[in-house]
């Protein structure tokens, strides 16, 4: 065998390695990410099994106690169990996540539609109403929304849900005038199929496939949004046991007791990440399907 025979060998056994490498790190994210998501789900369905206690007990004599056996995640300024209270804190944090997406998503796919498919005077309003709605950062517009209707976990989910419709709105249309113009649904309209068969067969169900991986993806990015407005003090308050309200809590004493800020932060990371990879991992699926 020349040298040239051997190297374009061993280049290829190399490509064919690392080919294999790869799926087996993605199937490995992907096992890790479904575990914590398993963890979460738990945690915020049922916390006294994952953690029994209250997360709203105060203990003065236990206050700033570093993470150890009896207290893992440590405790707080009024003596709280920080493990207790993060546990029980993934069921606001998750729903709060959870309706945010579901209504900018659904303000998104009712704008997407009507832009897509009416087409005209009624894509050019929507249009523009997005490129207004785009000139504003995501935060921002919730900031805005909070600004005038009052601070609260209500008007946080609401806030969030609204400043992440542009973005849904804007791949809906996409995917929709994609789908219009594809093969089969051109073929739909040489059968003879009415515009509301087709609609109903044909393009909502192609246009709305990839919502399932908007809705995982989404539901990382409100939760960071919604802490976010937690930690400025304009959603979930003190003392409630809520990931943003544990990090505002958090920094007062943060060079004395970092595992208040730690901890919470941690789990919004984790969080995210997981609906990240659990988001890509759907992606794959469908698109190898």
């Amino acid at each position: 065998m020349s040298d040239l025979e051997l190297q374009a060998e061993l280049g290829l056994g190399a490509r064919r390695q690392g080919a294999t490498r790869r799926p087996r790190r993605i199937a490995v994210a992907e096992g890790l990410a479904g575990a914590v998501a398993l963890f979460l789900v738990l945690s915020a369905v049922m916390p006294q099994l994952v953690a029994p206690g209250d997360p709203l007990a105060i203990d003065p004599l236990q206050a700033f106690q570093p993470p150890s056996l009896p207290h893992w995640f440590g405790t707080d300024e009024s003596g709280r169990d920080l493990y207790t209270r993060v546990v029980h804190g993934t069921g606001n944090s998750l729903l709060i996540g959870v309706l945010a997406t579901t209504i900018g998503l659904g303000l998104g796919v009712l704008l997407g539609t009507l832009a897509g498919m009416l087409g005209g005077f009624v894509d050019f309003t929507v249009n523009r109403v997005l490129e207004v709605l785009f000139a504003f950062p995501g935060l921002l517009l919730a900031l805005l929304v909070i600004l005038i209707y009052g601070p609260g976990v209500a008007t946080a989910t609401i806030a969030v849900g609204l400043s992440t419709a542009p973005g849904y709105a804007r791949i809906i249309r996409a995917q929709l005038v994609q789908v219009r113009s594809s093969a089969f649904v051109e073929a739909a309209t040489v059968q003879g199929l009415t515009p509301r068969r087709i609609l109903a067969r044909h393009i909502l169900p192609n246009t709305l496939a990839p919502l399932l991986v908007l809705a995982t993806l989404g539901v990382g990015q409100a939760i960071v949004w919604a802490t976010a407005l937690s930690y400025l003090g304009l959603g979930a308050q003190p003392p409630a046991a809520e990931w943003g309200a544990m990090l505002s809590a958090g920094r007062t004493y943060i060079t004395s007791a970092w595992w208040m800020s730690f901890f919470p932060g941690l789990f919004i990371v984790l969080t995210a990440v997981t609906a990240t990879t659990l988001g890509r991992a759907i992606e794959r699926r469908m698109r190898h399907a």
